[in-house]
């Protein structure tokens, strides 16, 4: 069985792609190109679900178009759509100085001035030149390298020396 924690989200499944069980799928991280997976992890109804991949393409830098084994007409894609998709950890291409913002999500954010945990990141933003931690209470944070001081990613942590006060916005 899988566990939320042997993964992390890198995108979602769109609408079928003809006729022949293609699906569009819009992600965040290309980690599946960058490695030598063999499959993805779908969540479907709560249960982390692993599929394997025959084929992709891809038509942007967000998004591609995929073909699973066994999913071989659009009714079968069509039932995937919408699913999030996940990417092991085990597989991923980073290491410790190298962790995608995909990757991080999950991770506990420590104020290495006080040791103190300032929250758990739901989400990256980097939409903008000013990278934001979101955290799951809705605190935003500055992603800034300058910023942090350490990664730990066997304890999923993320060091980080935040300036005073702003956890009190």
């Amino acid at each position: 069985m899988i566990k939320p924690e042997d993964v992390y989200k890198i995108g979602k499944l769109g609408k079928p792609h003809g006729v022949k069980g293609e699906l569009t799928f819009m992600f965040d991280d290309d980690v599946f190109d960058r490695t030598d997976a063999d499959y993805l992890v779908l969540l479907i109804d709560g249960i982390l679900v692993p599929f394997y991949m025959e084929e992709y393409r891809f038509r942007s830098n967000e998004s591609a178009l995929v073909k699973f084994c066994d999913i071989d007409t659009m009714d079968r894609a069509r039932e995937l759509t919408g699913c999030e998709v996940f990417f092991p950890r085990h597989l991923a291409d980073s290491d410790e100085e190298m962790v995608t913002w995909a990757e991080i999500v999950g991770f506990t954010l420590i104020d290495s001035n006080t040791g103190q945990k300032a929250g758990t990141i739901a989400s990256v933003d980097d939409t903008t030149i000013n990278i934001l931690f979101e955290l799951e209470n809705g605190a935003l944070i500055p992603a800034s390298e300058e910023l942090i001081t350490g990664v730990d990613k066997e304890n999923r942590t993320i060091s980080i020396s935040l300036p005073e006060g702003i956890l009190d916005l």
